[in-house]
């Protein structure tokens, strides 16, 4: 919640579109997306909803707003871990890039299913993906195998991934007897249940470890594109 204090400072700093959309990406990380409202913005810097309408055109124009603010974020953190040297390194710098931006995701849960649904793809996220291509060549790719990289990768290459799994309001893990029920029809979902659930209260799915599992399917990805350049 705003205090009067960030209230009266916000009032007295002239509105800009940055400051409008990182005042949405902030609403965002405490309320969730659906708590960004022009109105709500409005009552943040103490003003009328009608002088937001000079920086930024409705929600949908703050919506993506926000993913450059993300982008922002992302690519100011992978700025940090340099191109390879030698195409061997590759694999090590892609990965570590896409971990980084992995961070940023999960400081903003909500911003997968905004980038999900943005029917244009912001500039920031194309200078991302070029720095995944530049990568790329110095590893040795052709433009033919990164362009099927590109599709194996999906979502992944920017740091997040849908889940096949993903019902509203988290998941617990299934009680034994759910299980046994389950078994009867699903005799190879349960045992493998039986045999993975790992206790993980903050995962997506509340027995996952998330960023074990995101690790993982990366490896797999990167470890299969590696073996084109052989």
């Amino acid at each position: 919640m705003t205090t009067g204090a960030e209230q009266e400072s916000r009032t007295r700093t002239p509105l800009t579109r940055d400051r409008v959309l990182r005042a949405a990406a902030d609403r965002a990380d405490r309320n969730g997306i659906d708590a960004v409202t022009m109105r709500g913005l409005a009552e943040e810097f103490g003003v009328e909803a009608m002088s937001l309408y000079h920086h930024v055109a409705n929600k949908d124009d703050i919506l993506s707003g926000v993913v450059d603010v993300v982008m922002g974020e992302i690519n100011e953190a992978v700025r940090d871990i340099a191109l390879p040297t030698e195409p061997a390194a590759w694999k090590a710098v892609l990965r570590a890039r896409i971990l980084a931006a992995r961070q940023v995701f999960l400081r903003h849960p909500w911003a997968p299913a905004v980038f999900q649904t943005r029917t244009e793809t912001a500039l920031s996220v194309l200078d991302y993906f070029d720095s995944v291509l530049a990568i790329m060549a110095i590893g040795g790719f052709t433009h033919q195998q990164t362009h099927h990289a590109m599709h194996a990768l999906g979502s992944r290459a920017l740091g997040f991934n849908q889940e096949l799994f993903t019902p509203p309001g988290g998941y617990t893990a299934p009680a034994p007897e759910e299980l046994q029920a389950m078994a009867q029809r699903f005799p190879h979902l349960a045992a493998m249940l039986v045999d993975a659930v790992h206790d993980d209260p903050d995962s997506t799915l509340g027995w996952c470890d998330d960023q074990a599992e995101f690790e993982f399917g990366l490896d797999l990805l990167l470890d299969g594109l590696d073996r084109l350049l052989g």
